[in-house]
């Protein structure tokens, strides 16, 4: 039911929707998202575990910028590091160990399916996406880190982790192109494109990375419960769940004329079944996300995203729905 609601009402098909800001993410408003990552600081909860040196806290002990604890000196410990307070106290020699700073890569997966490409207010749900999208990117090298994506709408695009601006250009040019209405509905069919992603990945991905998800969720099932608890063992995964206002609250129960650009219809929305799908849907999003202790930010096609994710990221309460 809930398939064919969204293949029903206001689903851009090729040659019928001409392309604008609100239906297909251009490259100028992605590039100028830019400006607004001031104070966006992109946190997960484990400690990164890459060979690159960079800004965050690495499980591994070394030389770094914040102090640990002091222990014992032992042979091969390097000299500059000897706590001589410690060792003028106890009469032992003592070495300071430090936090050793390692980059942590930053992964966005970008469901761009078939139901994504639906919106009632300011833009199709795509669009939304890709934008949360690119901000997570200038966000990331503004941190010093890289940046990566898994970006399908029926097919699969993978790119590996990358530095600096041209790290995110390439993401920009590619969710210009995948967020096509055309192109994004040429594979209406698979359902599966999700769990699909997240199997492909284990390749984009290394251990310690922090994954953005970012889909409306509406093909989750057990697979995908499944492939988020595997890449959950070694990851941060943070949820985005973007929503049109029209999922949120529907309109009140009635019939409706619906069109896909070449059909029409009716749509009755009085019958049971029409008005049961939503809750069991937002239940089932909940319980997944809970089970894998994944943060879970809702961000509709009405918000404005800088602040959304300012919010959600200064908030000490990142494990609850925002």
């Amino acid at each position: 039911m809930l398939n064919w609601f969204h293949n029903k009402i206001q689903q851009p098909t090729a040659g019928v929707v001409a392309s604008s800001s609100s239906t297909q993410a251009t490259t100028e408003e992605l590039i100028q998202l830019r400006l607004h990552v001031k104070g966006l600081k992109l946190r997960g909860r484990q400690m990164a575990t890459s060979v690159i040196s960079g800004t965050h806290h690495s499980r591994f002990r070394g030389r770094g910028m914040d102090y640990l604890e002091s222990r014992c000196y032992q042979p091969g410990d390097d000299i500059r590091n000897m706590d001589w307070r410690v060792t003028a106290r106890t009469g032992t020699p003592h070495t300071k160990i430090y936090h050793e700073e390692r980059e942590r890569p930053v992964v966005v997966v970008v469901d761009l399916g078939p139901t994504m490409f639906f919106g009632t207010r300011n833009c199709l749900k795509s669009v939304q996406a890709c934008r949360a999208a690119a901000m997570l990117g200038w966000a990331t090298i503004t941190q010093g880190d890289r940046i990566g994506a898994l970006i399908f709408n029926g097919k699969h695009q993978e790119l590996q982790p990358s530095g600096g601006q041209r790290g995110v250009l390439r993401l920009i040019r590619h969710l210009n192109q995948s967020s096509d209405p055309s192109k994004g509905l040429a594979n209406s069919a698979d359902n599966n494109g999700l769990n699909h992603a997240l199997k492909r990945l284990h390749r984009v991905a290394r251990p310690g990375s922090l994954i953005f998800i970012i889909s409306d969720f509406y093909n989750l099932n057990d697979d995908t419960d499944q492939q988020l608890m595997r890449l959950r063992q070694h990851n941060d995964l943070i949820a985005l769940q973007i929503t049109d206002p029209l999922e949120l609250a529907p309109p009140p129960a009635g019939s409706y004329a619906i069109t896909d650009g070449h059909n029409s219809g009716w749509l009755d929305s009085r019958q049971t079944s029409t008005q049961a799908w939503l809750p069991h849907y937002h239940q089932r999003i909940n319980e997944v996300i809970e089970r894998r202790a994944m943060p879970l930010l809702q961000l509709s096609t009405t918000d404005e995203i800088s602040s959304k994710l300012r919010q959600f990221f200064n908030s000490s309460k990142q494990g609850k729905r925002r």
